[in-house]
């Protein structure tokens, strides 16, 4: 583990300029050096940087960050691999935490269990190819596949001799000891004796993110004996599987380069996929997805097509396991092959333009594909359909981004042919017990600052103001620790400065509100977590996090592109900049976030109340709808009071 010191000298003296005119040719642009993007195709530069702000972004593609995220961005590395490449760039020697005795035998059997794994894929590779049985048995099936030579080299397949023990003894000879060769899975040890795991079946070796060999999948070729079909390594220090995708190796640039990944079910997939031209593909091996393995794809893209073949029954088993891709936020679009193909045998019939063509044209998103399916059974059974809802609702529901949630829920509606009035309730309840489930939470200030401007009322929840909750983030990039007001309970009292922070926070944790951009929110938390422990946080936390999508962010809010406001004095030439202007500027930015929140909740009220109008509805419910719109109104009316604007003196 990189010492904290270490990281800090690395990020104190990698020149954000200097990292990036390793790859692209900057010209001065003012205070900015500007240049083409590395990241997409452009004729005209619209990639800047910023010395004074240590930060990168294109204004083309969207992408910004510190020196750490270019190099990350760039090399497709992971956080401790940008530090290093930027510490040898600089001839900063790192310095690791001092391991304790326990940790430094973990870490030596890691590198223990990663060159057994080496030496293993290694041998199985020389048996597939130089082996009398490996060439008859092994490389022919392969070839009975119409794998061509170039692409069984690229995924360095092989085979494992179909007898008791041959790899266990050829790695003794070498000097492997068995007790690494047992915690690696290659070799079973029980009351019997030794044994190869992957004896009689052609070898899919799994690599990490590195390229480093972590674990094995195995397809036994003898159709008489009673094993399992496909056989994967153990659980083991170097080998987790929930967070292993298979072909990510080798799937990763292409993944960024498309902005689009594929996932298919097995090894055979990704590799005819791949043999067809068509790289951006990875494979879940045959297990369930994990919310690992859907983290390590939204690294590289948010953007997944899920391919599968006909198997209907299948599909129905994999469906509750792929809401976790709509939670994580990424856009889900799936593919049904014709009857009787799977991503095999469909690559090999087709060139790649061919394929993807083919994608573009049958594609369909999760949410609609999923009650399509489902609602076939349902037909005319109420009990079925009311399932049947329960499943699409559970799904919607899921789904972090309220836009995205709203246009799904029409689309039901149409097709199931509900109300979508029925579908925005069940979903309400389904996140409203999720939340106090996940955020029971309580801040714990030195006191209770009093409210700055009407409440919201309770009931006003799960509404969306994508502009609003982004200005604040913004504010609070800026001026988190920029004194807003001083606070004095009495006379007595010593006064207090109240911070930019402290009084954002409290506003909105005073209304129970809730920022729905996950982004936006993980900010907000950890200068909510900073504000307990007193523990002030500079933008530089954020612009160096290890969190790329807020590192991006933070640049991209702290760029040139967000200009400072200035209202030049009527008469005069002085020039009154925002932070200058901070008492006015941040209570108004709060109450017009609150205000955006509860004119979208009186206009979802008055569509309901119109509805009530043409519909038999029961006058207690029509009083509660006319109490709710009274309610929202007149707070507006408060806020809007005045102009509703609170300026601290």
């Amino acid at each position: 583990m990189i010492d904290h010191n270490t990281i800090q000298r690395i990020i104190d003296t990698a020149e954000i300029t200097e990292v990036v005119e390793d790859f692209v040719t900057l010209k001065k642009r003012g205070v900015n050096f500007l240049g083409l993007c590395p990241f997409h195709n452009e004729k005209t530069p619209s990639f800047t940087v910023s010395p004074s702000k240590g930060i990168y972004k294109c204004f083309g593609c969207g992408k910004g960050g510190n020196a750490v995220n270019f190099i990350m961005e760039h090399e497709h590395l992971g956080y401790p691999d940008a530090l290093k490449y930027l510490a040898k760039k600089y001839n900063i020697e790192v310095v690791e935490k001092e391991l304790t005795p326990e940790e430094i035998q973990q870490q030596n059997e890691r590198d223990s269990l990663l060159v057994v794994t080496k030496y293993a894929n290694t041998y199985f590779q020389e048996k597939l190819h130089k082996s009398t049985d490996g060439r008859a048995i092994g490389l022919s099936y392969f070839k009975e596949r119409d794998f061509r030579d170039e692409i069984i080299n690229k995924f360095e397949l092989g085979y494992s001799l179909d007898v008791k023990d041959a790899f266990t003894i050829a790695a003794k000879e070498k000097g492997y000891k068995i007790d690494f060769l047992e915690k690696t899975g290659l070799t079973i040890v029980n009351e019997n004796g030794k044994f190869d795991r992957f004896r009689g079946r052609v070898i899919f070796p799994i690599h990490g993110l590195s390229g480093n060999v972590i674990g094995f999948g195995g397809r036994i070729l003898n159709k008489d004996v009673k094993a399992a079909k496909y056989l994967n390594s153990p659980e083991s220090d170097i080998y987790h599987k929930s967070r292993v995708l298979y072909g990510m190796y080798y799937a990763k640039k292409s993944i960024t380069q498309l902005d689009k990944c594929y996932l298919v079910e097995g090894y055979t997939d990704v590799i005819s996929m791949h043999q067809s031209g068509i790289e951006n593909v990875v494979a879940s091996s045959g297990t369930s997805l994990t919310v690992e393995q859907i983290r390590l794809i939204k690294r590289f893209t948010p953007n997944v097509t899920i391919i599968y073949d006909g198997d209907a029954a299948g599909i129905k088993a994999s469906l509750r396991g792929i809401d976790l891709v709509l939670e994580q936020g990424l856009n889900v679009r799936v593919l049904l092959l014709p009857e009787g193909e799977d991503p095999d045998s469909f690559a090999k019939n087709k060139s790649s333009s061919e394929f993807v063509e083919f994608i573009k044209q049958n594609e369909e998103d999760f949410i609609t594909f999923k009650t399509q399916l489902l609602s076939k059974e349902a037909e005319n059974d109420p009990v079925k359909k009311a399932n049947l809802i329960t499943e699409i609702v559970r799904s919607i529901s899921v789904i972090p981004e309220a836009i995205i949630r709203t246009v799904y829920i029409k689309d039901c509606s149409k097709i199931l042919d509900i109300d979508e009035k029925i579908l925005y309730g069940e979903i309400n309840k389904i996140r409203r017990k999720s939340f106090e489930k996940e955020n029971k939470r309580a801040i714990s200030l030195e006191e209770k600052l009093k409210s700055a401007s009407p409440s919201v009322p309770s009931f006003v929840d799960d509404i969306y103001s994508e502009a609003q909750e982004k200005e604040i983030i913004r504010l609070l990039l800026h001026y988190a620790d920029k004194t807003l007001y001083t606070y004095q309970e009495d006379k007595y009292d010593e006064p207090r400065n109240i911070p930019v922070s402290e009084y954002i926070i409290s506003e909105i944790l005073n209304d129970d509100l809730e920022f729905k951009n996950l982004v936006y929110k993980q900010i907000f938390q950890e200068f909510l977590d900073a504000l307990n422990k007193s523990e002030p946080l500079e933008s530089k936390h954020f612009i160096y996090h290890s969190d790329p999508s807020i590192s991006k962010l933070a640049a991209d809010l702290l760029s040139s592109s967000y200009t400072l406001s200035k209202i030049f004095e009527k008469g005069g030439v002085h020039i009154e900049t925002e932070d200058m202007k901070l008492k006015k500027i941040v209570p108004e930015t709060i109450i017009a976030y609150k205000r955006k929140i509860l004119e979208i909740a009186q206009n979802d009220v008055k569509v309901k109340l119109k509805e009530a109008q043409n519909k038999n509805i029961a006058q207690e419910e029509l009083s509660n709808m006319q109490k709710e719109f009274m309610q929202i109104t007149s707070v507006i009316n408060a806020i809007s009071k005045d102009r509703g604007w609170v300026v601290f003196k």
